[in-house]
């Protein structure tokens, strides 16, 4: 049998191998944490560590030397990892790749918190989020770098800097950026996903030796439940909108 470990993208080609008669048993690993069926996926809560700790850092330059700090983050399609961390590190604004931004309404978030006497602000950015015109026009930034990826995807990198100029440029405060890239997927695991990771690659020998295939393993509440692999990559695990209220509240 083959036990595929992966986000999105690598069970989608798990999905497909099952299709063809496959013995195949998914895990899901993906710091994104956006595969529909899990809870959690493991990688996301190491990843949403580095983000917050990062922030905390900034949180002093910040504060010391009256700036606006944009903190760019992954998430392609999904804005979790930068809800995550945003909440957890105290950000005064999350911008994420599910909800739709104009230009003045992110400078506005900015500019009063700053009218309230608030010298420092801290945003975090998703890498997907894309902003439309404040004319409500259907054109957005396009920010990539050239080419793309293995899976046929754009590769992202540059909205930090984009927010940044345009604050920079309404309002007069000083801004600077911080993109912290693939520092988000190494270095030391958090236990939490230690312990998830374990249990996944158990449950999976598991349905492999009791000849199960075609499924992933998933983290519903504190169990581990075997779903089936399409179910898995049929859609996206997206921020809902009940969430990123909580969020809203603490902006500005």
């Amino acid at each position: 049998a083959l036990i595929v470990i992966g986000g999105e993208d690598t069970l989608g080609v798990a999905n497909k191998l099952k299709e063809l008669g496959v013995p195949v048993v998914g895990v899901p690993k993906t710091i994104d944490n956006d595969l529909n069926g899990t809870d959690y996926t493991f990688g996301f809560d190491t990843a949403v560590n580095i983000v917050t700790e990062a922030i905390d850092r900034i949180h002093t330059t910040a504060e010391s030397h009256n700036r606006v700090m944009i903190i760019e983050v992954m998430g392609r399609h999904s804005g979790w990892i930068a809800l995550h961390a945003g909440l957890a590190g105290g950000a005064d604004m999350i911008l994420i790749p599910e909800q739709q931004y104009t230009v003045s309404e992110i400078i506005n978030t900015i500019r009063k918190r700053h009218e309230r006497g608030k010298d420092f602000s801290i945003v975090v950015v998703a890498e997907g989020v894309q902003l439309i015109s404040d004319e409500g026009q259907d054109d957005e930034y396009v920010v990539s770098e050239g080419g793309l990826d293995e899976f046929g995807h754009v590769k992202l990198g540059g909205i930090g800097q984009l927010v940044a100029n345009t604050l920079e440029q309404a309002t007069g405060y000083e801004t600077r950026v911080t993109v912290l890239g693939h520092l988000q997927r190494g270095g030391t695991p958090t236990a939490f996903d230690r312990v998830l990771g374990t249990r996944f690659g158990i449950a999976a020998v598991d349905l492999v030796h009791e000849g199960i295939y075609g499924k992933m393993v998933s983290l519903q509440g504190n169990e581990i439940i075997p779903i089936d692999l399409a179910v898995a990559v049929d859609h996206l695990k997206l921020v809902d909108q009940e969430f990123y209220d909580l969020a809203k509240v603490f902006f500005g």
